[in-house]
């Protein structure tokens, strides 16, 4: 990688080459008249660097009902750090490890056929270490391996088919972190709903995000948004689409990332083309 700067002699950012192979196994086997299907699988990786990880993962869905699922699920998540993190810009640190964690979930799924309505709750937790974050050492910004991160929370979510056209879905998540994470919000809820009829479609929703840490260090720093969108589709022909969207329509100022605001309102508007 390099800068394209005239005048500049040294414009190479980076020139490095790393190998990184893996191989995976998914088996899937159905009992009890397909009312119980488990899942399981395991993975390979080999990094050149941090050598080799195994990667598994269990999963058990359970129908008791037609209309009724129940699902559990644990897996190992695992990320090798990336060239850029650990040999581009002023935060590089080629000292990196690979970032580990283990993920349990448990939810339920319940639809009402004649009522045109469908409900979901999830749990979850999770439990990681040497997650990487950016943190000031030695007064400068530098990629690290920042240690523990445990989560726990839930999530509940509704769809109801108002009639053929017209559609609502919305949903609501609690997220309790021990260790805070930047860009993560505690609470999260959408609420909203899509219309379409014949070449014309319209979607539109709000979103709120409570204590979303925009920093973690020194302090913390929190914000709050409330974003409202709008989208607008017309299809012209079977390949060619029309559309016009508008996001964070109430004009909010808000952060993901201390320092970095979010745009106000903003419109796009554009043409697909499907080939």
């Amino acid at each position: 990688a390099w800068n394209e700067i005239p005048d500049l002699e040294d414009n190479q950012l980076v020139d490095i080459h790393l190998n990184n192979f893996a191989g995976y196994v998914n088996i899937q086997q159905s009992l009890l008249d397909n009312k119980l299907i488990m899942n399981a699988g395991i993975r390979l990786d080999h990094h050149e660097i941090n050598g080799s990880e195994w990667i598994p993962q269990f999963g058990l869905n359970y129908l008791p009902t037609q209309n009724t699922t129940i699902k559990g699920m644990v897996s190992k998540g695992f990320r090798n750090p990336t060239i850029r993190e650990m040999y581009m810009f002023s935060t590089h640190n080629p000292n990196l490890k690979p970032e580990r964690l283990m993920n349990y979930e448990i939810s339920l799924l319940q639809s009402f056929p004649e009522e045109r309505l469908s409900l979901g709750v999830n749990l979850f937790y999770i439990n990681g270490d040497n997650m990487i974050r950016v943190n000031m050492v030695d007064g400068k910004p530098l990629n690290v391996n920042t240690g523990i991160v445990e989560n726990k929370g839930f999530e509940i979510s509704a769809r109801y088919q108002a009639t053929e056209n017209f559609k609502f879905t919305t949903n609501y998540s609690y997220l309790n972190m021990f260790y805070k994470i930047v860009g993560v919000p505690e609470h999260k809820f959408y609420i909203g709903g899509n219309y379409s009829l014949k070449h014309w479609s319209l979607s539109t929703g709000l979103q709120y995000l409570g204590n979303l840490y925009t920093q973690v260090s020194p302090e913390l720093v929190k914000d709050n948004a409330l974003l409202w969108n709008v989208r607008i589709n017309y299809s012209v022909l079977s390949w060619m689409n029309l559309f016009l969207r508008g996001e964070n329509l109430f004009g909010q100022v808000y952060e993901i990332n201390a320092g970095f605001p979010m745009p106000k309102a903003t419109l796009f508007g554009g043409i697909q083309l499907h080939i």
